[in-house]
């Protein structure tokens, strides 16, 4: 069987694709977009503005126990990139695993690409997001909260790892590549992933949910241009660890964050 623009490849007489998505989206990003979605609504029927509402991304867990946080950190880095395995299984049971492009036959062009996509959409995403908690559509978002430990910049950087491995390798390569198998059509796979991809940052307020929308149409039209989900990962990781360790360095330092 094959899908929309060569995206799809050979798929077994067992093999579901529409179940597959449900299944890895409901023990992923799916699952955290109706967590998300809930937690606006708490937010949104609290008596404190949206903008006057704090969302803390990162925190310790016990931070008078620098190692059994760092142990928590850790379980928070591996365990979230099983969906993001599983994804990756089922792409190799379909035959699809060589199509996504995540490896390293094109290292340069996948840091490249991704250092050019983080340049472009990095400075006006901060646009974005400020213009919004400005006019109260979205939460103060504090990305990085973890208690100063030698290992605090080491375990950020692991976190904006995951979020690009999972987020992409999941909305991109194995969402785009099994929705192809259902016949979809490319605008109906960019636009739904690029939504559920706005639903799971939902908890921070309308603004995260307007920016990764237009992130998520963004980084679908490039996936279908590359072919490849690695300089999308690389610009993911990029832009993570600018807020993560920008927003840890530079807080204590100022007193508008």
């Amino acid at each position: 069987m094959t899908g929309a623009d060569g995206l799809a490849g050979t798929i077994p007489g067992r093999q579901r694709p529409g179940i597959d998505i449900l299944l890895v989206l409901g023990v992923s990003l799916g699952q955290s977009a109706v967590y998300s979605l809930l937690s606006l609504i708490r937010k949104l029927t609290y008596e404190v503005p949206l903008n006057q509402q704090t969302t803390t991304m990162n925190p310790s867990i016990t931070p008078d126990q620098p190692w059994l946080d760092l142990t928590y950190q850790i379980a928070g880095i591996v365990f979230p990139l099983v969906p993001a395995m599983l994804a990756l299984y089922l792409l190799h049971l379909a035959g699809q695993r060589r199509q996504i492009g995540f490896d390293l036959r094109r290292p340069w062009f996948d840091l490249g690409w991704g250092a050019a996509i983080f340049a472009a959409i990095g400075i006006p995403g901060l646009a974005f997001y400020y213009l919004a908690w400005t006019m109260g559509f979205n939460t103060q978002v504090s990305p990085a909260n973890l208690a100063a430990n030698w290992w605090t910049v080491p375990v950020l950087i692991g976190l904006a790892a995951m979020n690009g491995i999972l987020e992409e390798v999941v909305m991109l390569g194995f969402f785009f590549s099994r929705a192809a198998c259902l016949n979809w059509k490319p605008w109906v796979i960019i636009v739904s992933s690029a939504v559920i991809r706005a639903g799971y940052h939902l908890y921070q307020g309308f603004g995260g949910f307007f920016g990764n929308l237009a992130m998520g149409l963004v980084f679908g039209l490039l996936y279908l241009r590359f072919r490849r989900v690695g300089p999308l990962v690389v610009a993911h990781i990029l832009l993570d660890i600018a807020a993560f360790v920008g927003y840890a360095l530079i807080a204590p330092l100022v007193d508008w964050l």
